[in-house]
């Protein structure tokens, strides 16, 4: 993991609840430190509550570097788009970071790349740090264009933002036929796309390339997550079931926090 600080990223989806944020803030006030940024991305309606939990709890989280995040923004800045969260409100109600280009943002709702990279520059205008996801469908990575994929993602915020844009950005690989199917990537395969993504910006900018975090997601839990983090180029993991369940979600940190 070199010098980047690990990080762990709590993706609840349509799903968590109150009591689970509290369960959760509780858990991380009666830990000692942790060197992992944890980022918590609820329901957008959950975000105005978690926020006056933090804030409650701020002198017994000292150490902790819990963070919130947005699920998605708008690529608008606000306006007639209902149902729509702009940046500068997921801003106003505390969050730090926003995940961009999810599978199932991409898959379920027709968000094309032109789109992601639209939101990325977005979410960074609105001083919001984006977590870029990008992944490949089973059928991509057993005609072995597993790369191609990557890249053509990866390629059109490149081409919108430039390289240095990531200088303030989180990348997250996501394989799309490893998430909620119980299937994982192994740690080499993680490892061998990581490597490949982090070499793809160290050809524009050896600098940016070593610096970003590249997390794994994709049935991330704490049985296969030591081996997974502790791969030279992932730095911690886009965590999904496995963040709704507090002891859970907890460990993941606790081990992230031990990754080499």
């Amino acid at each position: 993991m070199a010098t980047r600080r690990p990080m762990v990223a709590a993706n609840w989806k349509m799903a968590g609840s109150l009591q689970l944020a509290e369960e959760l803030i509780q858990k991380f006030s009666r830990l000692p430190d942790i060197s992992p940024d944890v980022v918590l991305c609820p329901p957008s309606v959950y975000l105005d509550n978690i926020q006056s939990k933090l804030e409650a709890k701020a002198s017994s989280l000292m150490g902790k570097n819990l963070t919130l995040g947005g699920q998605n923004l708008s690529h608008q800045e606000f306006g007639a788009y209902t149902g729509e969260i702009s940046g500068t409100m997921l801003k106003e109600f505390g969050c730090k970071y926003v995940i961009i280009g999810h599978s199932e943002r991409r898959r379920m709702y027709g968000e094309t790349s032109d789109m992601v990279a639209e939101k990325f520059a977005m979410a960074q205008r609105c001083g919001l740090t984006p977590i870029l996801c990008v992944g490949e469908s089973l059928a991509a990575r057993e005609a072995n264009r597993t790369f191609e994929v990557l890249s053509g993602e990866l390629d059109a915020v490149l081409d919108k933002c430039g390289i240095v844009a990531f200088d303030n950005a989180v990348l997250a690989y996501e394989p799309i036929w490893a998430i909620g199917t119980g299937k994982s990537a192994t740690p080499e395969q993680a490892q061998e796309v990581h490597a490949f993504l982090r070499q793809r910006l160290s050809d524009l900018s050896p600098y940016e390339g070593e610096k970003i975090r590249i997390l794994y997601g994709g049935s991330v839990k704490s049985s296969n997550a030591a081996e997974l983090f502790n791969q030279p180029d992932v730095d911690g993991g886009l965590v999904g079931g496995a963040s709704l369940n507090a002891s859970e979600f907890v460990t993941l940190c606790r081990i992230a926090s031990q990754a080499e």
